[in-house]
């Protein structure tokens, strides 16, 4: 109700996704039900449905999830069954205990188990790789059925754990991603409480110039104003969900100013980005980023307001902030 009634819907966040802890026990033929907190999964299911949302659920390739309750080694094909028949439209896939049970140079396979059984139940879902980037999933991770893979370890609600994934953990990795298969880097810690409204726009800026999925991972039910005007800032989102689906790259770094690129099905978005402690200027040259004609319709997606500038852009940056544009 709350992801429909706070605009998060109208926004574009679509799928309510179950993580761990929902799983109850089987029953005597094997099928995995859900726990008293989640007493009729179908149910709800058809609710969140009924609301222009659709559901996820969780899971793993081994015997137990992170929180050890029941997971689908050896049941993937029943509990893909299950998912389906209840009206699931998203699983998230966890490595946790499988090593119990695969060696590492299965992994592959191991998920691609699980896609096949999702993909004969001839009911449509995103599969969610999460197995924290290892094995250059990159390289496989589509093949294996994944439409998006874990490039890293969790994120947390701090700047140095939310910069170090989106910064300095996906250089290199953009030749990955494309339309139907992306980097994940892990959900959006924005609304949590740990980080200032400028930590937060630049989170929420360089996930977008990543391509990266957008999961909320906050209490969408107690936003505040400041965390529901970044988190449903249409100018940014777009930037993200730009159906051209590069991922963007770094094209300088200046100490702890760097300056990000995005091309888009129609134009380039721009990132101008401090990591430092203090403000500081930063200036791009349009050249840099691929921009050959003077004067180019700029806009400023934070400010919401159009700029002009022949050559080159300089903004003043606040500490750990972002300036973002889109050029035409």
């Amino acid at each position: 109700d709350a992801m429909v009634s706070s605009g998060m819907k109208d926004a574009g966040y679509i799928y309510v996704n179950i993580d761990d802890t929902w799983e109850g026990k089987r029953d005597e033929k094997g099928v995995l039900q859900s726990n008293e907190k989640f007493p009729g999964m179908k149910a709800l299911a058809d609710y969140i449905h009924s609301k222009g949302l659709k559901l996820g659920i969780y899971s793993g390739p081994g015997n137990y999830t992170c929180q050890m309750f029941p997971a689908s080694y050896g049941y993937e094909e029943l509990d893909a069954r299950t998912w389906a028949d209840w009206g699931v439209d998203y699983v998230k896939y966890d490595w946790c205990s499988a090593s119990a049970v695969y060696h590492r140079d299965e992994m592959q396979p191991a998920y691609q188990k699980m896609a096949l059984a999702i993909r004969a139940t001839r009911r449509p879902m995103i599969f969610s790789i999460c197995q924290y980037g290892w094995l250059d999933v990159g390289e496989w991770g589509a093949a294996a059925g994944g439409n998006l893979w874990r490039t890293t370890g969790d994120i947390s609600d701090n700047w140095n754990s939310m910069s170090r994934i989106g910064f300095d953990s996906q250089i290199g990795r953009e030749k990955y991603a494309g339309p139907g298969h992306w980097n994940d880097t892990d959900m959006l810690e924005i609304g949590n409480g740990g980080m200032s409204v400028d930590e937060y726009r630049t989170h929420l800026s360089l996930w977008a110039i990543l391509a990266a999925p957008l999961i909320a991972g906050h209490d969408v039910r107690v936003m505040t104003p400041e965390a529901k005007e970044i988190l449903t800032n249409k100018e940014v989102l777009d930037i993200d969900q730009d159906k051209k689906g590069v991922q963007g790259t770094r094209v300088r770094k200046d100490g702890d100013l760097e300056v990000w690129r995005k091309p888009l099905s129609d134009g380039v978005a721009v990132g101008l980005f401090n990591r430092g402690a203090a403000p500081a200027k930063i200036t791009v040259k349009w050249s840099e980023v691929g921009i050959d004609k003077k004067s180019p319709a700029i806009r400023d997606l934070w400010a919401h307001k159009d700029v002009t500038s022949p050559d080159e852009f300089t903004a003043e940056v606040p500490s750990h902030g972002t300036v973002m544009l889109k050029i035409r």
